[in-house]
This record gives structure tokens, sequence and C-alpha cells, in this order.
């Protein structure tokens, strides 16, 4: 339960956080009351500074006589004092021209998101890869490439193209394979993925006591087509970027950060976390989960088609990061994309 702080108090602790915010730096009571002028003596101030101190909101770095806030002063200010500002016309354009769906790669896509969600946050970008589950089958093409080897493209309804290289015992003919491929987009366009499975491995459970050659051949290649997808990818972009900032300028502090970007599976455990809630979620420090870190916070949204949540993409930076800028970034992000995966936007 958060301690109930007085008015002044709050008002401190807002300009403490976002003066911390701007310079990384210890924040001592005299630049409170040169910049944050409300007609307190930085004696007063530092008798606050120290109430805060106590009730566990601030702490004081041994080398300073300044306070800097802790996980429990930013969970305050985020959830209490924060006010997120509007994303200009011109961020959203950014935003909405970086992303082009039709006819490309799922992960050309994804990579594309996360890049720009770095790049205008100029934070570290992680974009969750959907749930192939969750799509609508469009289009299904076989195309031979070498002996037994055959080039598979899934086009969904949104356009996100996936490709998918797969083995076959024998080989099949340019023919056979436009047959199969012309069966099945006649039969299962426009279900679900997970249908279109349940389906094929139903046909084949009743296809086993009257085999014809080429339907066995079609399932049997259709059922490959769609073993194995993104599902469990995340794409993360711009690590260097939090890497400008000085909290991270430690050799040790790197390494520890670069270790927890290499631990995707906790990532893909935290953004799925994040699935189940509604609208932005804030992870800071050590509420995360993740071993290294510690000093950062983690925003995150998930996105969405017509049958529901489908994955999750964020934003992680220093637990020091423009909270009111990064939040309509993620949010934005977030319903462009649920937009463009409902085929709203070309």
């Amino acid at each position: 339960m958060t301690t109930e702080l007085s008015e002044r108090n709050r008002t401190i602790l807002e300009a403490i956080i976002e003066e911390h915010i701007a310079t990384a730096e210890p924040v001592g009571s005299r630049t409170v009351a040169r910049r944050h002028p409300m007609g307190l003596s930085p004696a007063t101030i530092r008798n606050v500074m120290a109430d805060l101190e106590d009730l566990g909101y601030l702490r004081s770095p041994h080398t300073s006589a300044g306070r800097v806030p802790t996980e429990k002063g930013y969970r305050f200010y985020v959830d209490t004092l924060l006010q997120v500002r509007q994303l200009t016309q011109k961020e959203q354009k950014q935003l909405s021209s970086s992303y082009q769906l039709r006819g490309h790669k799922v992960e050309e896509v994804l990579r594309d998101v996360s890049r720009s969600l770095s790049s205008i946050s100029r934070y570290t970008g992680l974009v969750m890869a959907p749930r192939m589950e969750t799509t609508v089958f469009r289009h299904i093409e076989f195309l031979p490439l070498s002996q037994g080897r055959i080039l598979v493209i899934l086009v969904t309804r949104s356009g996100l193209v996936q490709n998918k290289i797969i083995e076959t015992g024998e080989p099949l003919t340019p023919r056979e394979l436009e047959q199969i491929s012309n069966y099945l987009n006649r039969t299962l366009t426009g279900l679900p993925i997970h249908e279109v499975k349940e389906k094929i491995f139903a046909e084949m459970q009743r296809e086993k006591a009257r085999y014809d050659q080429l339907l066995a051949k079609t399932l049997t290649l259709s059922r490959q087509a769609l073993q194995g997808n993104l599902d469990g990818e995340v794409f993360i972009e711009g690590t260097s970027n939090i890497l400008d900032q000085p909290e991270f300028a430690n050799v040790e502090t790197m390494r520890e950060l670069f270790r927890a970007f290499e631990q995707k599976g906790r990532l893909i455990d935290l953004l799925t976390r994040s699935q189940q809630a509604e609208g932005v979620q804030i992870f800071i420090g050590s509420e995360t989960g993740l071993e290294g870190i510690d000093g950062c916070s983690l925003i995150t949204s998930h996105y969405s088609n017509r049958r529901g949540t489908i994955g999750a993409l964020g934003v992680i930076g220093p637990s020091r990061m423009n909270y009111s800028a990064v939040i309509p970034i993620v949010d934005y992000t977030a319903r462009l994309l649920s937009q463009m995966l409902e085929g709203d936007i070309e």
C-alpha cells in the first residue's frame, strides 16, 4: 500500500524525479529550489527530501549530497504524478510511414516495428512475434527448389508473408505442386490457421483407409508447411541506444545488460504477462524479474486482431527514462500495428 504524501511532498518528489530524468545526476535541494520555484527555502526542501528518503522514495548515493529516486519513487511517480504527453503529428507520421505490412515477410515487419520504436524513443525496442495460430489463412504456394526441397510461401489475410523451406521424402512435379496449392487455397482460404491445422489433421485421419495418392501428398505437405513458425521469437533493436545512457558506462553493467537481452525466453515470458492486461504496462527495475536490468524499466502494450491479442511490443530504457514521451509511442505503435493486422491500413 502506497504511503499517503502531502501535496508539498508530492511536488518536491516530482521535481526531483524530473530533474534526475533530465540529468542522470543526484538532485540537491538548491537545484530544486532554483529550477522549480515553489516558494520554499533549500532548507525546507532538504527536510522534505530526508522525509521522502525515510519513506523509501529517495536514496542518497554515497558520493553525493543529492538524492536519486528509488524504484518505489518511480512507481509512485508513474502511478500518481505522471502526465503523459500526446504524440505530435510528425511523430505519428514517422511511425505510420515506417510500417509496410502487405507483401512483406513477418520477420521484416517486426524488425521494422522494433527499429522504429528504438529510433523514436532513443531506447531499445522489442517486439514479440504474433502467434501464427491466431492469423487467417489467405493463400499458400509451393515452389520446387532442388531435389526433394520445396519453398512454401504462406500469406495471411492481413498480407503478412512467411517463407519456409521443407524437405519431402519424394520429388514432386511442378504440376503436382500447383494442384496441391489450388486444392488448399480453394478449401482453406478464410480459416484461422489453428482451424486449418485441425482440418488437415482430421482429413489425414479419414484418408488413412482410402489414400488417394495426390490427396495424401497434399495433406502431408500442408502439415509440414504449417509446422513451426515464429512463435516464441522476440525481435530486439537499438541495444546500443541504451548503452549511451550514463548509467551503463561501467563495463560490468554493460555485460549484465547484454546477458539480460540474451535471455529471450525470459523476455517472452514478460511480454506474455503484459498481454494479459489492458493498455500500456510499466515494469520498473526488479519488477521485470530479469537479472541484469535492475536499473531499467520496460514499457509494453499488446497488439491484436479481430480474434483478440496476438502479440506484444515495448521499449526498454533506464529507470529514469522519459515515461511521458515513451508511453504514447508504445501505445500508438501497438494500436497502429493492430489496425494494420485487421487490414484497415494498406
